[in-house]
């Protein structure tokens, strides 16, 4: 059998050697001559069964992975796995395949999902040595030589003793490998009683289909949209392989890059645990901060109520003061109106206004009492008694009938202050509904 163009398949994984006495080489020589045909003898074990994609490899000795392989031939499969005759095999490497130098090799079973199976003892590729030459020695050289002779004997003996622990860890080997045959048995049992299961349902679903070709019929027309869209998935799926193999290619270069890594990551690590030292100390910082950032914001969102409340109070005020500030105009407009008819019931009567005394208006005298708009005091007050007190200017509290201002007074006043009063219908509104006071001052007009 000649090598074939077709790569075998390989895995970058690093291997697990608990599955290399799953296929045993026999009767391999401890150096090959160059320039001859190699046969590669091989025996399955019990539990062993070879697929089609199968290899066996020559490696060097002291390969990683199962890519490093200099040369390969594909397994013959046997018709018959049961027969005896069958667990034995070989395959012939041919002489222009095999290695020119005189390195160590060895022999590896590889099955198709990349999984190394089995593995020989390794072997050179060198010419026989010449044995015939006469050799003449002296007594010192005899002594050294039974010396070096006691040297390979102590060799030897050790050696013998590192096979009997190799054979204790095989039967040990061979122990779990029967643990295994076992479970494989039980397995095989359960596979059984699903393979009955699977019978059932398959019977069931039988009956199933038949009802189901029926709706079949029916979605005939969807299938056929349903089928330009699985042109498109195909489309994509086809785009998503060739992705696949560039994320294979990549995934080998990654495989090289992370021995360069994870020396990279003893440095980070000793980075690392002096980042986690300052992060504490920023930490503890960041609390304080937010710590002063919740008392900055209390005392930000009372300094914000605080200024909503001198905003509101703001408001009021201005509202008053615009509606007395209407209602001085107001005022101010009757008393020129007062003053000009004060003038002429003076000219009337034959008195001069500038004669008369200066009356300052207080809330006191009587005339100012009755009309609170005569600036200057009622004219018609000389006529009348003026030593004694008007009736009209000394009002009582209707709450605790009390001659003097008491508390209910203030109150009152208080409260006119907060009203705005028409000039026109004397018709009283909240200080607060300003918009309709206005509205309804303007409706007069019309």
């Amino acid at each position: 059998m000649e090598k074939t163009i077709e790569d075998p398949p390989t895995s970058a994984v690093l291997l697990d050697h608990c599955h290399f006495s799953q296929v045993i080489f026999n009767s391999v020589e401890k150096f090959y001559i160059p320039g001859g045909d190699v046969t590669c003898r091989y025996t399955f074990t019990q539990n062993f069964i070879p697929r089609q994609k199968d290899w066996i490899g020559i490696f060097r000795v002291g390969w990683k992975t199962v890519r490093e392989y200099y040369t390969f031939m594909w397994v013959t499969l046997p018709s018959d796995l049961n027969n005896k005759s069958a667990k034995q095999q070989e395959v012939q490497f041919k002489a222009y395949y095999l290695p020119k130098d005189d390195e160590y090799y060895q022999f590896c079973y590889v099955d198709q999902d990349g999984v190394v199976r089995g593995a020989s003892i390794p072997f050179q590729f060198r010419p026989e040595n010449e044995e015939d030459i006469l050799v003449v020695t002296t007594q010192g050289e005899v002594e050294e030589i039974e010396q070096h002779n006691k040297e390979l004997c102590k060799e030897n003996q050790e050696l013998k003793d590192s096979c009997v622990s190799l054979q204790k860890q095989n039967s040990d080997m061979q122990a779990e490998l029967q643990k295994k045959q076992e479970e494989l048995e039980t397995l095989q049992s359960i596979n059984k009683k699903l393979e009955l299961k699977v019978k059932e349902q398959k019977d069931y679903w039988e009956t199933e289909l038949l009802q189901l070709k029926e709706q079949n019929q029916k979605m005939s027309s969807e299938n056929e949209k349903m089928g330009i869209r699985v042109d498109q998935l195909q489309a994509q799926l086809s785009t998503q392989e060739k992705e696949m193999e560039k994320l294979v290619q990549g995934d080998q270069d990654k495989t090289e890059q992370l021995e360069h890594l994870k020396k990279e990551n003893g440095h980070l690590f000793l980075s690392l645990t002096e980042q986690r030292k300052d992060q504490k100390k920023l930490e503890q910082t960041v609390e304080e901060m937010k710590q002063n950032e919740t008392t900055a914001m209390k005392k930000q969102q009372e300094l914000m109520d605080e200024n909503f409340d001198l905003s509101r109070r703001l408001s009021e005020k201005k509202m008053i003061y615009n509606a007395l500030q209407r209602e001085k105009e107001r005022l101010e407009g009757e008393n020129d109106l007062l003053k000009r008819e004060n003038s002429r019931l003076l000219s009337y009567m034959g008195l001069d206004f500038n004669s008369l005394p200066y009356q300052v208006p207080t809330s006191d005298e009587g005339g100012a009492g009755q009309n609170p708009g005569l600036v200057y005091g009622n004219p018609y007050s000389g006529i009348q008694e003026s030593s004694s007190p008007s009736q009209l200017s000394i009002k009582k509290c209707p709450i605790c009938k009390a001659d003097d201002i008491c508390d209910h007074t203030l109150e009152q006043q208080q409260m006119q202050a907060l009203c705005l009063n028409c000039p026109i219908c004397d018709k009283i509104f909240p200080a607060t509904e300003k918009q309709i006071f206005e509205d309804h001052v303007f409706c007069h007009s019309l």
